[in-house]
């Protein structure tokens, strides 16, 4: 430090270490302390370490306080002097005490999400590009049709990762989907429809339709000749049957001449039955008319309407933005003018190919991706490509039966729009990589998609937006979520098995539909089946008792006080499982969001539970509210997560059903809990005054009038009556199946009684017999006997054997004690 002006220069640390008398060395120190404006507290330097080791003492003498004074107090801070090189570290002294050094835990690595990435085949660490943000593109419906469980399983897994990815992991997910509304299928339905209801309109005559059914027949049994496909044929065979079943009645009215209103009968059966028939030979003769773009948006329009219903019943979320292929025509045709700018693309007759050879060979670029094995595989390409888009002259326009159509030169009767190459429409592949390329830019952290969709769809896909963006990086990670079977079989008109939302949710509900998806993995396939349904079924109810019972016990009145209850081994070693199960469940998402572990811990946990309430109720002891709160919060936590909860719940399944606005059970409970006590009042009066009609009215309000209104009494002995409100056909259900036990245990009463009756009945007219007679009727085994009935030979007049004697001899020594007892019974004993 500078001195003052006029102020002694005092010796710096250097010169004073260089003294070797210890008092002149001490002298040097003070001059230089003096100098400094040192308080106590001051931060020590290692200067002033190395200057205090080399004093063993402090100064005596009293002209160097300053150097006596922070001796001491180096030495109350350090301790006792240390070697030279050797490292001082503050310890608490007699002088003053310090707090210890601290460090951190070591703690566990946290696990990471993984997820299956179809572009690897391998479960790979999930990383967003963005921070906690994820850009995620999911392929929606082609609207043509109704909406079957094929979609359900994609949408329904889809949105299941989705929550999971946004309310469990905390992701900031930004959701888009789109809607194909321009499509080969949707093109010729639309068509097809157009050109029947005109026919309709005509009201054709019944010789006129005779006729046209039979013209339409001839292209049609070409058709069904050349089909190959085995589903396929078994389709066009029975639609060909049951045309000929339906024209048969019409052509013998006709030929009958019979009255208008029977002949009009036949025609609208077979309208029906032909529908499809002469739709398609309406579209053959009349569909290059149909060249209003209206009449082609109208059916998607219609069948977009229909999915986005479906998926609210299924409780789907909505994407944050939804894309329509009609809506982004400028932008697809922007973005193919760009591929064919970059040189990955080129014009044919009006239309504008992929090149694939010309991608596959540059550096940067890789065709087939996602299944590379597939490449060359016409079938799918050409189912790819579409009906109306395969045939040999549009085939002849690519360079490679390997390249895809990005733009599609219109045909008379298709949907036309403006562009650069004349008019056209786009190719299925374009209109993603179109719409989420102008959405999602240059790369996106998630696509998603069915199984089936990998090729070409998908690999297609890749290739023209890193051809558009020239990157290799358009996705990060692809997500294809399982085929869905039904009942082992794929799913088919053909088969009979087609069977749409609106159907299964006839059968079943939502979450009965989401927990069967739960309880498999969503990149497996999953069956539709009697049996997987009854496994959710199941698995509702055991969590819905759990849930009910766990209500039960937190409506029992305590004070404020009595909520927090001393735990025992018991408590403690339910919560320990339930930090045990929590930890399985969050491994579990974490690997690549395995739902069906995780309903198999939750249904671990919640068996636990049970033993756990099962053992305090058997010592006559309520559980622990508070634990089993907590548990019964987590799963409902859980299942809000997975989207199997679907309104507003405090605690495990809502009751009242959807979109009421009513809390059913907080309204209504306080009441059925007073009739509860009031029933249990008089249960205990009619049992000790001995009035059983009392005691049987009792039974009938638990047994058939409140299941009626759903709701559940529950009666333990020595216990209070629980209360539950559970879903009312659930309840009648119970009730169906608990008299049709009690029914057959009533048979199998009455069944064992007869036969007691019979039993009882032969066995008094087998005692019935004197010994001596018992013999004389089996004239087919002996002919002769002795004086008390025994017999003495066989039925051929053989003697009969030792053997054979001794047995009828202990036969009828057997008789005479069953004859004895009979005629020892009294008049009216328990045989007559």
């Amino acid at each position: 430090q500078t001195p003052s002006s006029g102020q002694k220069h005092a010796p710096d640390y250097r010169s004073i270490l260089s003294i070797s008398d210890e008092a002149a060395r001490a002298q040097a120190l003070n001059e230089h302390l003096s100098t400094r404006s040192y308080v106590q507290g001051y931060s020590l330097s290692q200067a002033d370490v190395d200057a205090f080791r080399q004093l063993s003492t402090p100064p005596a003498d009293p002209q160097l306080f300053h150097v006596a004074r922070w001796f001491r107090h180096i030495e109350a801070l350090l301790g006792s002097p240390c070697g030279k090189g050797q490292p001082c570290r503050l310890q608490a002294s007699k002088g003053r005490r310090v707090q210890p050094q601290w460090s951190p835990p070591a703690g566990t690595q946290p696990r990471r999400l993984h997820l299956y990435n179809s572009l690897t085949r391998n479960k790979e660490a999930f990383i967003p590009q963005d921070g906690k943000k994820v850009t995620w593109y999911c392929c929606g419906p082609t609207v043509y049709d109704a909406s079957h469980m094929g979609h359900a399983r994609s949408y329904i897994s889809f949105d299941i990762l989705r929550r999971v990815l946004k309310d469990y992991f905390k992701f900031d997910v930004f959701y888009c989907m789109n809607i194909t509304d321009i499509d080969d299928k949707i093109i010729k339905r639309a068509r097809q429809n157009h050109l029947f209801e005109q026919y309709l309109e005509k009201r054709p005559e019944a010789a006129q339709l005779l006729e046209d059914v039979q013209a339409a027949l001839k292209p049609f049994s070409v058709k069904l000749n050349e089909t190959t496909d085995p589903d396929k044929k078994q389709m066009l065979e029975r639609i060909q049957h049951e045309v000929q079943l339906a024209t048969e009645p019409l052509e013998k009215a006709v030929q009958s001449r019979l009255t208008g209103e029977e002949v009009n009968s036949c025609v609208e059966v077979l309208l029906e039955e032909a529908k499809d028939l002469l739709s398609d030979w309406l579209d053959s003769t009349l569909g290059s008319d149909v060249t209003d773009n209206s009449i082609f948006s109208k059916l998607p329009k219609f069948w977009e309407g229909e999915f986005h219903r479906d998926m609210e019943a299924l409780n789907v979320l909505p994407p944050d933005v939804l894309t329509r292929v009609s809506e982004y025509v400028p932008e697809i045709v922007n973005f193919v003018q760009k591929i064919v700018d970059n040189g990955y693309g080129y014009v044919s007759n009006g239309s504008v190919y992929f090149d694939t050879a010309k991608f596959a060979s540059s550096e940067k670029h890789s065709y087939g991706k996602l299944v590379p094995e597939a490449v060359g595989d016409q079938k799918a390409l050409q189912e790819g490509e579409g009906d109306l888009s395969i045939s040999a002259d549009r085939l002849s326009e690519k360079r490679s039966p390997n390249d895809f159509a990005l733009w599609k030169a219109s045909k008379p009767g298709e949907p036309s729009w403006l562009c650069p190459w004349g008019k056209g429409r786009p190719g299925w592949h374009i209109e993603c990589s179109a719409m989420a390329g102008t959405l999602l830019g240059a790369s996106m952290d998630i696509h998603g998609g069915g199984f089936d969709l990998r090729f070409p769809h998908h690999d297609n896909e890749l290739a023209q937006s890193e051809a558009y963006f020239e990157n290799d990086c358009w996705v990060r990670y692809f997500l294809h979520t399982g085929h869905l079977t039904i009942a082992g079989c794929k799913m088919s008109k053909s088969l009979k098995n087609f069977i749409t939302i609106k159907d299964a949710l006839k059968k079943h509900s939502a979450r009965q539909l989401r927990l069967a998806f739960l309880m498999h993995s969503w990149k497996d396939t999953l069956d539709y089946s009697g049996n997987t349904m009854e496994s959710a079924l199941q698995y509702e109810k055991f969590l819905n008792e759990f849930f009910l019972n766990v209500k039960d016990i937190l409506r029992a009145p305590v004070d404020i006080t009595g909520q927090f209850e001393k735990w025992g081994e018991e408590e403690a070693e339910l919560n320990k499982n339930f930090y045990d199960k929590k930890t399985a469940i969050h491994e579990a998402l974490c690997d690549n969001v395995d739902t069906r572990t995780v309903m198999e811990e939750m249904r671990a946990l919640v068996s636990q539970c049970n033993l756990y309430m099962a053992a305090r109720k058997a010592v006559r002891k309520r559980p622990n509210r508070a634990l089993l709160e907590n548990i019964a919060l987590y799963l409902t936590h859980m299942l809000k997560i997975f989207g199997a909860i679907e309104e507003e719940s405090s605690l495990g399944f809502p009751v009242g059903g959807s979109g009421t606005g009513l809390d059913l059970e907080s309204t209504v409970m306080p009441y059925l809990q007073v009739l509860s006590e009031f029933r249990e009042g008089v249960r205990k009066i009619a049992r000790e005054q001995k009035v059983p009609e009392v005691l049987q009215l009792s039974d009938a309000l638990r047994d058939d009038i409140l299941p009626e209104l759903g709701v559940r009494f529950e009666d333990h002995e020595g216990l209070p009556t629980v209360v539950k409100l559970v879903d009312r056909n659930t309840l009648l259900k119970e009730r169906e199946e608990k008299r049709q036990v009690e029914e057959e245990k009533r048979k199998k009463k009455e069944e064992a009684a007869r036969r007691k009756q019979e039993q009882e009945a032969a066995k008094l007219a087998k005692m019935k017999i004197p010994p001596s007679e018992m013999f004389l009727s089996e004239t087919n085994k002996y002919s002769k006997f002795d004086e008390n009935g025994l017999p003495t030979h066989d039925a051929e007049g053989k003697e009969l054997s030792k053997g054979q004697a001794k047995k009828v001899k202990k036969l009828f020594e057997a008789q005479e004690k069953l004859y004895k007892e009979y005629l020892q019974m009294p008049q009216n004993g328990s045989f007559q």
